[in-house]
C-alpha cells in the first residue's frame, strides 16, 4: 500500500555520515533503516562513489515494524578525499514490486578532524551506482522489533513541545495494530486503518524540522528487542 503520490517515506538513522580522516574508530559507520508498517519492505543500497566504500548488506529485507542497522566502511580515507561529500540513496520496494516505493538520500563527507566538522552539500546531478556484495558475511544483519515507546529527553534546545506531541501522536498511531488483526488485545476502538497510518507517517517524516524530528523520535522512542 501506497501513498497517493506513490512516495512511501523512508525513515533512516542518522541522516548524514560523517567521517574523520583523524579518527580511524568513525571510518565504520552505522545505517539504520525502519520499517514502522505492517509489510515488509525491501532496501537497496545506491552510491555516487561505491569503490570509497564497502557495505555489508547493501540490500535485504526488514520485517514489518522492524529495523536494520546497515555498516559503512570507508576504505579511501586519503588527503585527496578529505573535504568531498559522496551520497548513499536508500531505495525501499514492496514486496512482489519492481518499482521504487520511496527513497532517502544520505550524504556521506569524509573531514579532516572533528574540529573542522561543517556542512557540505552536494549536487542534484549526482551518478548512483549499485554497491558490490559484500563477501565478509553471507547473512543479512540481524533485525530488531519495534516495540513499547519510552519517554524522549527533555532539551533546551531541542523541537518545541507542539512538535513533540504530533510526532509522538504520529509514533503511537503507527504502533496501534490495523482492524483486520483480530488476534490483537487492543480495544476495538483502538484499532485503525492502513490508510491512517500511512497518514501518520507522512505527518510525521514532514514535520517542521521533519527527517530530524522523526528521526530522533524513532531512533529514542522505541526499544530495541532482538528478535
Amino acid at each position: 500500500m501506497m501513498l497517493s503520490d506513490g512516495k512511501l517515506p523512508v525513515f533512516l538513522f542518522p541522516t548524514a555520515l560523517n567521517f574523520y580522516a583523524d579518527d580511524q574508530s568513525s571510518h565504520k559507520q552505522v545505517l539504520t533503516v525502519y520499517n514502522p508498517y505492517e509489510f515488509a519492505l525491501k532496501f537497496k543500497v545506491l552510491s555516487t562513489a561505491p569503490r570509497k566504500y564497502l557495505v555489508v548488506d547493501p540490500e535485504g529485507t526488514v520485517k514489518p515494524r522492524c529495523c536494520i542497522d546497515i555498516v559503512i566502511r570507508h576504505t579511501a580515507v586519503s588527503s585527496s578525499n578529505v573535504g568531498v561529500t559522496d551520497k548513499f540513496r536508500i531505495h525501499v520496494y514492496q514486496h512482489g514490486q519492481r518499482q521504487v516505493s520511496g527513497r532517502k538520500d544520505v550524504p556521506s563527507s569524509l573531514i579532516p578532524g572533528r574540529a573542522d566538522e561543517k556542512s557540505l552539500q552536494g549536487s542534484d546531478t549526482d551518478q548512483f551506482e549499485q554497491l558490490p556484495m559484500s563477501q565478509l558475511s553471507p547473512q543479512q544483519g540481524t533485525q530488531y522489533r519495534l516495540s513499547e515507546a519510552r519517554g524522549v529527553a527533555e532539551s533546551s534546545r531541542g523541537p518545541s513541545i507542539i512538535v513533540l506531541v504530533v510526532g509522538l501522536s504520529c509514533v503511537l498511531t503507527l504502533m496501534m495494530p490495523l482492524v483486520s488483526d483480530q488476534s490483537s488485545t487492543w480495544p476495538t476502538y483502538l484499532h485503525i486503518t492502513i490508510h491512517q497510518k500511512l497518514i501518520a507517517a507522512y505527518v510525521l517524516g514532514n514535520t517542521e524540522k521533519k527527517w530530524w524530528i522523526s528521526l530522533c523520535l524513532l531512533r529514542n522512542g522505541f526499544k530495541y528487542e532482538t528478535i
